[in-house]
Order: C-alpha cells, then sequence, then structure tokens
C-alpha cells in the first residue's frame, strides 16, 4: 500500500518548459482530420441531393388509385396459412 501511494505522490518527471505543448505534428494530424470531415460531409450532401423528396407512391389520378385498390384487394386471399414447420 505505502509502495502505490509513494507512486502516486511523485511528482512529474516531465516538467521542463517545453512540457504539456502540442507538436506541429499534432497540428498536422487534426488538420488532416478536419479535411477528411469535409470531405464526407460534402459526399454526403451530394448523395442525399439524388434521393427523391419522399418514398411513397403517388398515384396520377384518383381513378387510378381507386382501380390499383380494388385490384390489390381482389388478389388478396386472407384463408391462406403457411406451411407448416416440422417441430414447431
Amino acid at each position: 500500500m505505502n509502495e502505490l501511494l509513494s507512486i502516486l505522490a511523485d511528482a512529474p518527471k516531465n516538467t521542463g518548459p517545453d512540457f504539456g505543448k502540442a507538436s506541429p505534428l499534432g497540428l498536422l494530424i487534426v488538420v488532416i482530420l478536419l479535411i477528411c470531415v469535409f470531405a464526407l460531409v460534402w459526399s454526403m450532401n451530394r448523395h442525399l441531393k439524388k434521393l427523391p423528396e419522399s418514398f411513397d407512391k403517388e398515384p396520377a389520378d384518383d381513378a387510378e388509385a381507386v382501380g390499383a385498390a380494388k385490384d390489390e384487394v381482389v388478389g388478396f386471399e386472407p384463408d391462406v396459412k403457411p406451411p407448416h414447420e416440422p417441430g414447431g
């Protein structure tokens, strides 16, 4: 326990005039990351502009919509059951 306290109580070893200052390499990394984020946002905006306003199917006429709805109802078979799976 005393060893742990002595290690925690030790003063920092690197406390010269340059201690805690950033290097030019850190600036380079930050600039590269900012360029990457800019490129990703720009690319995402280009892809989002290609998307349609809505993914809903919009019928051309109300009459066509009623006809399409009737066709869908005629083809609907509620009594059809899925096949039985063995062991279930």
